[in-house]
């Protein structure tokens, strides 16, 4: 057996360096080199005999079912042979209850292996969430050896490891958790499930940044990435997909939290919207990352500024987008907030990231500053450049639809955006003047 080589590598990165170092040069982090064994494999390996194109296709086709509608809609039709997903989120968002939901109603006996958690915590969790399958098999173990014996024993339908940060193998000196450790035994892990035609939930631990703990190369390894956010003591909890080999990328599932476990909601739009009121700093936004659009509320507060310094807030928005946003404002439409508070929220707990949803936090801050409100029936979108023009996005006549199709009235959109839909009426603005003074003339 070939002599491991030992080196220094970055836990934050993966850098390797030769020697100890008390900063990493390639990512700047202090104190996270640690010496562990550098293992050389790395290259899954592939089938032995190759196989004709068009049956991979027809086999590709055939989805499992995990049981719930939402999570296979945004997955693309549900779970391929093979497909293993890492699920990461922060400690206590629901993603070992979600996983146990899954398990109860998947079709076939599932391997549920934890490593956080013992048997009794577990079995207590499952009856309160009314988990009463007898085809899950439950298996407290770390030892990454010992659950590979226990797949190939068992040889489920589904095996979820919860969480990947805890499994080590004994190939390997360092400690569960480390970077060669992660990514040896995901490696591993997929090379099983490739083998066997097995999917696999790997559940992921977070840095207080929001990114998955461990090397990169973890996400580049699985097949698909889910992100589980929400806020902890919020009803809502929403599943994003950032990666899919076999699907689109940007679809979400979404979910309430209630204490019989995770409920999934179908009709996401309706609840997101239902408490809207007439109020100044209030607009309507229909975002989508995905194939699929959903109705949010973006709320803005202006206020005088408490402090000499203004403060700026946000919640679910870039803040350094709103900086931006301000700036624009004060130049393009002579509205001034440097000596205000400027606060704005996505209600529902869900993290914006699409540039369609400058122009309603930018009509929703005007609208606090000028103590107007916004009709009800009104939503809005567009980019919003540094010259005050109001750019086109992706899927406006998507977005526009599902508008209408919860009764909004009257769509403002940029330019380009003028669909022909029986009872909606499309307002379009090249320039965020035109649209500050549409708001303030329905007032």
């Amino acid at each position: 057996m070939a002599k491991l080589k030992k080196g220094f590598i970055c836990q934050e990165c993966s850098y390797v360096s030769v020697k100890w170092m008390g900063r990493c040069p390639s990512c700047g982090s202090w104190n996270t080199i640690v010496e562990e064994i550098i293992n050389k494999r790395g290259v899954i390996e592939a089938s032995l005999e190759a196989i004709p194109l068009a049956r991979l296709k027809e086999e590709g086709e055939l989805r499992i079912k995990t049981g719930m509608e939402v999570l296979d809609s945004a997955l693309g039709g549900g779970l391929l042979k093979g497909q293993v997903i890492l699920i990461a989120g922060e400690p206590g968002i629901g993603k070992s209850t979600l996983l146990l939901q899954v398990a109860d109603k998947f079709k076939g006996p599932v391997l549920y292996v934890s490593g956080e958690e013992s048997g009794l915590q577990i079995a207590s969790r499952a009856k309160r969430i009314g988990v009463l399958s007898s085809d899950i098999f439950l298996l407290t173990e770390t030892n990454f050896e010992n659950i590979e014996n226990n797949i190939y024993s068992l040889n489920p339908s589904l095996v979820v490891i919860d969480s990947i940060q805890t499994i080590f193998t004994s190939e390997l000196d360092s400690s569960a958790g480390s970077v060669s450790q992660v990514r040896e035994c995901t490696f591993k892990l997929v090379k099983i499930c490739k083998e066997k035609g097995i999917p696999a939930f790997i559940v992921g631990q977070v840095t207080k940044e929001g990114l998955v703990a461990g090397p990169k190369i973890l996400e580049h390894i699985v097949d698909t990435v889910l992100y589980f956010e929400g806020e902890r003591y919020n009803f809502y909890r929403v599943l994003k997909v950032v990666k899919n080999r076999f699907g689109t990328t940007g679809e979400i599932a979404m979910f309430k939290m209630t204490d019989r476990g995770m409920e999934e909601i179908k009709n996401p739009s309706q609840f997101l919207v239902s408490e809207e009121r007439k109020k100044p700093g209030s607009i309507v936004f229909p975002y989508t990352e995905g194939s699929k659009p959903l109705l949010l509320e973006i709320q803005a507060l202006v206020i005088p500024a408490l402090y000499t310094t203004p403060q700026r807030k946000t919640q679910g928005y870039d803040i350094n987008r709103l900086a931006l946003i301000l700036a624009v404002l004060e130049k393009e439409a002579k509205l001034f907030t440097r000596d205000l508070d400027v606060f704005v929220n996505v209600a529902g707990g869900i993290q914006v990231k699409e540039p369609a949803v400058d122009l309603p936090v930018l009509l929703a801050i005007a609208s606090s500053k000028k103590d107007i409100s916004i009709p009800e029936r009104v939503v809005a979108f567009g980019e919003v450049g540094l010259s005050g023009e109001v750019r086109p996005v992706h899927l406006g006549d998507v977005r526009i639809k599902e508008a209408t199709k919860y009764g909004y009235k009257t769509v403002i959109a940029p330019k380009g955006a003028e669909i022909d839909i029986d009872g909606a009426e499309v307002i379009t603005v090249s320039h965020v003047s035109e649209a500050v003074d549409i708001i303030a003339g329905m007032s």
